[in-house]
């Protein structure tokens, strides 16, 4: 492979970085609303629980389905096309939140607006790596990337709420959220791309995009960002509800306990990016694992009163650990393929976003009590910390990462 020479990266990297910030940040702000809609539409539309989670369920289908079908967009059309491509349909889908009148409609708005995510989420992480000069670097830029997610987790529940306060339909965020997604159209058609430099590897179709989830580094990723997941949404699709009947002397961090999380999951995200600069990534990953397993196990011995504490601040742990396993079974492969594999993580993703919370309702409903689907949770901890530590023994991709680092981050070319 013929490297090319440093002055061939475009000299607007740092417009491409905060273009890719505020990418993460606006669909967050939808997504990670749900929470806050969810008791509105059951209200507007008379609807019980099981059919309201459509409006969870459908986003998190559209991204899985568009990551694995369409993530190789990214990699066959190039990251500006993929990512104007994306865009272009969020938009199209958030304003006609506008007109719309019947649950089904906003479904089928939320699935469409799903695959979009995941056609220009996985353009993204794949220019993350075009815009990396190393594998830590990129995943220090995953890790700060994600950051700015969490905050349009605390950004977008709050747009809603004042939404409401005002009289106004939740339906306005979405129409917001179309409005910024036509200002990143405009910036990212006037930005100069960076593209990865061919070699031997060809970009990925869908044929090898299938083929990729039978191999080990994007199964394990996959696996392992699948277990992170599964502890994750316990907390904010199930927390609420654990802590609901909670009448101790924490009542005020009880009500803000949701919020709370998401904000010590986005400050923690910001420093995991200082902390993985330098201290080696499997280390981090097991200390973080085992704090995380540690709240979870603290939560079920002290009952609600210790939960209140514990299962908020397991945010700041939580913080660095999907970015992490993203970054790195992303670099385990070429530039070239970088669409193609993220959307393979991607899609396991989204499938534990839709199956663990259904797992962990089904067994609190099945044993009487929230606190039994935060027993499988912390079972998803221990198995998720035991993996990581096996990861920091025997350390598999590191030779793989190695070889990436020489092979594919010498320098960016333009395009």
């Amino acid at each position: 492979m013929t490297a090319a020479s440093p002055t061939d990266r475009p000299g607007n990297i740092g417009v491409i970085k905060a273009l890719t910030y505020l990418m993460f940040m606006m669909f967050a702000m939808t997504t990670d609303s749900v929470g806050v809609i969810i008791p509105r539409v059951i209200e507007e539309f008379d609807l019980g629980m099981t059919a309201a989670g459509s409006f969870h369920y459908a986003t998190m289908s559209g991204i899985a389905l568009a990551g694995l079908m369409l993530g190789f967009l990214a990699d066959s059309l190039g990251r500006k096309r993929a990512i104007i491509l994306g865009l272009a349909l969020f938009a199209a889908t958030a304003f006609l939140f506008a007109v719309g009148q019947s649950f089904g409609f906003f479904v089928m708005l939320l699935f469409l607006s799903g695959a979009a995510i995941g056609v220009f989420k996985t353009a993204a992480l794949a220019l993350i790596g075009d815009i990396s000069t190393s594998t830590r670097s990129h995943t220090a830029t995953m890790n700060t990337v994600e950051g700015f997610f969490g905050v349009g987790a605390i950004v977008g529940p709050a747009v809603v709420a004042a939404l409401l306060a005002s009289g106004a339909s939740w339906k306005w965020l979405y129409v917001i959220a179309g409005v910024l997604a036509v200002l990143l159209i405009a910036t990212a058609s006037a930005v100069r791309y960076p593209r990865p430099v061919l070699g031997q590897q060809k970009p990925a179709d869908l044929k090898a995009t299938l083929a990729m989830m039978s191999n080990p580094y994007a199964l394990a990723f996959s696996l392992g960002t699948m277990l992170y997941v599964g502890v994750e949404t316990a907390i904010y699709v199930w927390m609420p509800t654990l802590l609901a009947d909670y009448r101790g002397p924490a009542i005020l961090i009880a009500t803000y306990a949701l919020s709370i999380f998401f904000v010590l999951r986005a400050a923690g995200r910001f420093l995991g990016a200082w902390l993985l600069g330098r201290f080696a990534w499997t280390t981090v990953l097991v200390v973080c694992s085992l704090a995380i397993l540690i709240c979870f196990a603290g939560a079920l011995a002290g009952g609600r009163g210790a939960a209140v504490w514990l299962l908020p601040l397991s945010g700041l742990f939580m913080s660095v650990i999907y970015p992490t396993l993203n970054s790195k079974g992303i670099s385990c492969f070429p530039k070239v393929q970088h669409g193609a594999v993220a959307g393979v993580i991607l899609f396991f993703t989204c499938v534990s976003a839709v199956v663990s919370p259904l797992a962990m309702g089904a067994v609190s409903d099945a044993f009487g009590g929230a606190q039994y689907g935060f027993v499988l949770a912390t079972g998803f901890a221990l198995v998720l910390f035991l993996a990581l530590l096996l990861n920091r023994l025997f350390d598999p991709a590191a030779a793989r990462l190695a070889v990436n680092d020489d092979r594919e981050y010498e320098v960016g070319s333009a395009g």
